[in-house]
């Protein structure tokens, strides 16, 4: 807006430049009529064109005047001019040569003017457009998507199949309005999808507008509260009046946690009145709506906790659909929605990258598979290819390769026994996530990695699996304690030492692995405090004996993971030299390696 302003007002004051100049010749001198008179019997003018009031002439010496005669009526004039020799041009006085040039005198105010009204306009404009001002703060920001221009389905989203049938039925409650108040349906009013970032919520509410074909209403919960009290209320108040002249039609608010948090939870502040205010207002309309009146309010948020009990009650939010990260078969489903859109070697195998992409959103996914694309573009290549879709897997997961990182030869092959000694205890240990790929390229801030990935997604683990887990994270530090000698450890092992740790206190605090201390909670301060008032969860001894119990399970797995390496020293070693010269191993050369060979790129 400010930039806009100065543009105009460099305009006009070229304008007013212009115009102020437009009838004068930076050569033409202003005469008065007194002084012209003085200089024709001075016998100092050449020629005169008189059209009416207005007199152009020339000096002797090649100057131009320029006069205006008082009156019209100066016979006497014409005579001096001719006794003085004076050439004398006459022209038709035109009747509306006052007017016209009142009119390009006055033609830098109308502009000053336009232009106010044209600034003016702007202030008017719907918030619905690209610009507004003071006028339209109460309006709302809500952007319109017409059903024309919505084009996503429910073939556009996968991965979250539980979702998509929960809001079938507002699909079909959108398309056929009157059959479903012949009955006396009572159809939600409002949905709050809940989930993690980039699990769909936002493409899921798009494909339900876009199955139903009907009006599409979206904005975030931030853009209802600005610092002015009372905004916030008005523009609720005017984007639902919106969306009822367009019913049956979608709101769809995201983040409403932004504007939606529970009442009272923090006390003073104008900005906090301001928020409730809002929220206020989005109750009172929500729950006003008549029933069955075609518009449906679709929100998410991925903090659900926080939001106010009066906006999760029937009536407003009657449902919640959860949206959770995608299983093996969702991500393998929307690696293929994405791959569709590019071209594609026949070695491409999308359930390969599902297997190795656990916990990851489908925004990550789509992101694997543009990383792929860019990378092939920058490789000039026609077809997007498997080794793409694994450098941008592991690019997305493990961080950047840092090959610009210098190490000396005994680093480099410190880190590769390290990370052999993860892999090997890995492979050996019972009921462990089979192993993937092994590397020593530094990523992010590792200088190796070893990456372990299961077929299937798990959702629990089992006592075994938990301590073949601490025992595999125990194998870089034992590796580099057998062939550099206790001094010779080094700092890489404390990112495993702290996961190890973490699971030993979780085994014991939290999921009753101990046998001794039994399946108790010992972490639930808040239900430690609640049981009598001798609170005897948190006493010294219990602690001490807690303790004594995580360093148990340390010690034991340690001790495991010690005794297979010292037996497998010489795979051990291999699979040092392998990473030393390749770099990077995958599971077929380690299993050339575990039969003691060495393995071929």
């Amino acid at each position: 807006m400010a930039k806009n302003l100065s543009n105009w007002l460099i305009i006009i004051a070229i304008l007013l430049t212009i115009f102020n100049n437009i009838s004068i010749d930076s050569n033409t001198q202003i005469l008065s009529y007194s002084k012209f008179v003085q200089q024709i019997h001075k016998n100092k003018i050449r020629n005169v064109i008189i059209d009416g009031y207005f007199i152009n002439g020339e000096h002797k010496d090649g100057s131009k005047f320029k006069t205006i005669r008082p009156t019209i009526e100066d016979p006497s004039l014409i005579d001096d001019l001719l006794n003085h020799n004076v050439s004398i041009e006459g022209r038709e006085p035109n009747k509306t040569s006052i007017w016209s040039r009142l009119l390009i005198s006055s033609f830098p105010i109308l502009i000053i003017i336009a232009v106010l009204l044209f600034f003016m306009r702007q202030m008017q404009i719907n918030v619905g457009g690209k610009k507004g001002g003071p006028i339209i703060f109460g309006k709302s920001k809500a952007k319109l998507i017409s059903k024309d221009q919505i084009k996503i389905t429910f073939r556009d989203v996968a991965g979250c199949d539980e979702a998509k049938s929960e809001v079938e039925e507002l699909v079909s409650f959108l398309k056929d309005i009157k059959k479903f108040k012949k009955l006396g349906v009572k159809i939600p009013k409002g949905v709050l999808m809940i989930g993690p970032p980039g699990t769909g919520k936002t493409l899921l509410a798009k494909a339900i507008a876009g199955e139903a074909k009907v009006p599409f209403f979206t904005i975030s919960g931030s853009e209802f509260v600005e610092m002015f009290v009372g905004v916030g209320a008005s523009r609720v108040r005017d984007m639902f009046m919106k969306a009822k002249t367009k019913a049956p039609c979608i709101i769809f608010i995201d983040e409403i946690d932004a504007v939606g948090r529970t009442r009272g939870s923090n006390i003073g502040g104008g900005g906090h009145d301001e928020r409730e205010q809002t929220l206020n207002q989005l109750l009172v309309e929500m729950d006003g709506f008549e029933s069955n009146n075609g518009t449906i309010v679709i929100a998410a948020t991925n903090r659900p906790d926080v939001l106010d009990k009066a906006l999760l009650r029937p009536g407003r939010f009657d449902r919640k659909v959860n949206i959770n990260l995608p299983d093996i078969i969702g991500r393998e489903n929307i690696l293929n929605i994405h791959l569709r859109k590019i071209p594609l070697s026949d070695d491409v195998e999308p359930k390969l990258i599902a297997m190795g992409t656990p916990g990851c959103s489908g925004a990550e996914l789509a992101n694997i598979v543009n990383e792929a694309a860019i990378l092939a573009a920058k490789c000039k290549l026609k077809l997007v290819s498997m080794y793409e879709l694994e450098k941008a897997k592991d690019k997305i997961i493990m961080g950047n390769e840092r090959r610009s990182m210098v190490m000396s030869e005994q680093e480099k092959r410190n880190t590769a026994y390290h990370e052999a000694g993860h892999a090997l205890i890995g492979l050996l240990m019972p009921e462990h996530d089979p192993i993937y790929k092994v590397t020593i390229i530094p990523r992010g801030q590792a200088l190796g990695v070893t990456m372990f990935l299961p077929k299937l997604d798990r959702y629990c683990y089992s006592r075994k699996q938990v301590l073949s887990k601490i025992c595999s994270l125990f194998g870089g530090r034992i590796a580099e304690e057998l062939t550099q000698g206790f001094n010779g450890i080094t700092t890489g092992a404390s990112n495993d030492i702290k996961c190890a740790t973490e699971i030993a206190h979780n085994m014991v605090y939290k999921w009753g692995f101990s046998s001794k201390m039994g399946p108790i909670m010992y972490d639930d301060y808040k239900l430690n405090n609640q049981i009598n008032n001798k609170n005897f969860l948190n006493s010294v001894k219990t602690f001490a004996k807690l303790d004594k119990e995580i360093i148990k399970i340390i010690d034991a797995c340690y001790l495991k993971s010690y005794s297979i390496i010292k037996k497998n020293i010489d795979k051990l070693d291999l699979m040092a030299e392998a990473l030393f010269f390749y770099e990077t191993i995958n599971i077929k050369q380690i299993k050339k390696i575990m039969q003691g060979k060495f393995p071929s790129q």
